[in-house]
């Protein structure tokens, strides 16, 4: 793995010089101490020897490489931004705030691309395009345009070259998350690698628009009949993997506080609609925006919520969906015996994990919104507390798990923004509801029934046929059994060890009462050497006992 991760380095030594010296500039050189590579740590020190930021708190000198570094590094960010669980709660928050400063694409590139992923002429696409983007962002652009049908639409254009360059980081990145995990105690624990292939997944994801047009097709579905929310209607013939065109949605963005004011409409009703949007997709279709900030969501006439910007989205699955549920169902029970399972359940558990002390903790955690009014229950903050006991006992919640934690937690921020008095968690009351409802309603228990039958099916027609090919095994003397001791070696090895010095000691002892030759002084040399050998093998046998902390210990 070191070879390999190497080569693809040296590979691409340009772009990572320039990312080593970003992070010298930035101070961020020492997440790379237990690298043993002279030509890396040569490009990780700033021209000066000091840091850009001396002073800044280390989680903002990450923001700020990241965002020097580019798009890549950016959603890579952003993506770590949902992961409160392994980070903490002060580096999700710096990084939530990552966002991206660079100048559009020229409009003849974004001309070229439109021509060349469809097929035909701007002319004979757009009865009119603005060449001037209405927004900017490190992965694409938007143009307002109008169809030859008079409609008005957006177009979103890929910037050019930016697959290449995130191809080239993703394998930088992925190369440095190996050599991370072997080298750099500090960041093992945030399991760089597992994280780097769920970010390449993501990443490619959002750079390919045909995924985001699918979004848009089957929010459009989920709230074909809910007057309420409007999701903008996508042109399939004007999409492409690096282009897609939608509905111009013609409104307040949620972000324009004063816009928003100034529009005369109810915002607490904006706020409430919007919030139950997102708890319908969540709870009623499994399929969800998974990127709740204001500047997403668009007021439009009537109070009605437009949503926009569908290429971030998360799914729940049935499996995952039942836990969730049995999750909310213990908390609202007051079970901490329930809530700690479930916990354990969801996530990767360490083996020295103290079940009891993390049942109290949770028990804790509830007892300090018992008897409290809905509405003064932040979400939010609730489930940030829960989150950081999580990461408090290294439990590592499962990726579809800890962007839903995220999504929920910046729902409530912008729903409090939109309209201080709203409670999320007055919204959620309804659907835990109709979540209990729903989970001992007669089809789910058939449905579960039918799963647990399926599975003692599959087990009875395996049993006889393994139970004989067993059994012949033993009869033909080829049965073999496997064990793994753990932890075996260092105990052997201490054995040995005291066996070794006691048997040196006794024998130098024989040597010294002997007398045995070539005497010293009137002592036996090689007696004295022998004691002087067992000596300082006992020492090292008792300081490896101490230094496990137990005598009794296995490590």
């Amino acid at each position: 793995m070191k070879i390999d991760a190497l080569a693809r380095l040296e590979r691409h030594a340009k772009r990572l010089a320039e990312i080593a010296a970003v992070l010298g500039r930035y101070g961020l050189a020492d997440l790379f101490g237990g690298f043993k590579y002279a030509w890396l740590q040569d490009r990780l020190k700033s021209s000066d020897g000091k840091s850009l930021t001396e002073g800044v708190t280390q989680a903002a000198r990450v923001r700020m490489a990241l965002t020097e570094l580019g798009t890549t590094f950016i959603k890579l960010g952003q993506m770590l931004s949902t992961r409160a669980d392994l980070i903490g709660p002060e580096m999700t928050e710096e990084l939530s705030e990552l966002q991206s400063n660079v100048p559009p694409d020229a409009a003849d590139i974004a001309r070229a691309t439109i021509e060349s992923e469809l097929g035909s002429s701007i002319a004979e696409l757009f009865a009119r395009f603005d060449d001037e983007p209405l927004a900017a962002a490190s992965v694409a652009q938007v143009h307002a345009a109008m169809l030859p049908t008079g409609q008005s639409v957006v177009v979103k254009v890929r910037r050019a070259g930016v697959a290449e360059q995130a191809a080239t980081d993703l394998e930088i990145v992925q190369a440095l998350a190996e050599l991370l995990e072997k080298h750099s105690p500090a960041l093992r624990s945030y399991q760089p690698l597992a994280l780097v292939r769920q970010f390449r997944r993501t990443l490619l994801r959002e750079l390919d628009f045909s995924y985001e047009r699918q979004n848009l097709e089957e929010f459009g579905r989920n709230f074909a009949d809910d007057p309420t929310v409007c999701i903008p209607e996508v042109f399939p013939h004007l999409c492409s993997h690096q282009v897609v065109t939608m509905e111009r949605l013609e409104g307040v963005l949620g972000s324009d506080v004063e816009a928003l004011q100034q529009s005369g409409e109810d915002l607490g009703e904006f706020a409430r609609r919007g919030a139950n949007m997102y708890l319908d997709m969540v709870f009623r279709d499994g399929f969800y925006h998974a990127d709740p900030h204001p500047g997403n969501l668009i007021l439009l006439p009537g109070n009605v919520v437009g949503v926009i910007d569908c290429g971030m989205v998360g799914r729940i699955d049935e499996d995952l969906r039942d836990e969730v549920e049995a999750l909310l169902l213990g908390i609202v029970e007051q079970d901490s015996h329930l809530v700690s399972e479930q916990v354990l359940r969801l996530g990767a558990v360490p083996q020295d994990c103290a079940r009891e002390k993390l049942r109290a903790d949770l028990q804790d955690f509830m007892a300090d919104y018992t008897g409290m009014p809905l509405n003064e229950i932040r979400v939010g903050s609730a489930l940030s507390n829960l989150v950081e006991i999580i990461r408090g006992h290294h439990i590592v919640l499962p990726p579809a798990l800890a962007l839903l934690l995220k999504t929920i937690i910046v729902l409530e921020g912008t729903s409090r923004r939109l309209s201080p008095e709203i409670s999320l968690t007055e919204l959620m009351k309804p659907y835990s509801s109709r979540l209990m409802l729903r989970r001992f309603s007669p089809g789910r228990v058939a449905k579960r029934a039918r799963r647990a039958w399926r599975s003692w099916d599959r087990l009875l027609n395996a049993l006889p046929r393994d139970l004989t090919d067993l059994l012949s095994r033993f009869r033909d003397g080829t049965l073999t059994v496997h064990l793994d001791h753990r932890h075996l070696d260092p105990i052997v090895n201490r054995l040995v060890l005291g066996i070794l010095t006691a048997a040196v000691f006794l024998g130098s002892s024989e040597l010294w009462s002997r007398d045995a030759k070539p005497l010293l002084f009137g002592v036996s040399v090689f007696g004295a050497l022998g004691y002087a050998i067992s000596l300082f093998l006992g020492w090292r046998l008792l300081r490896a006992i101490r230094k496990s902390g137990n005598i009794q210990s296995k490590d």
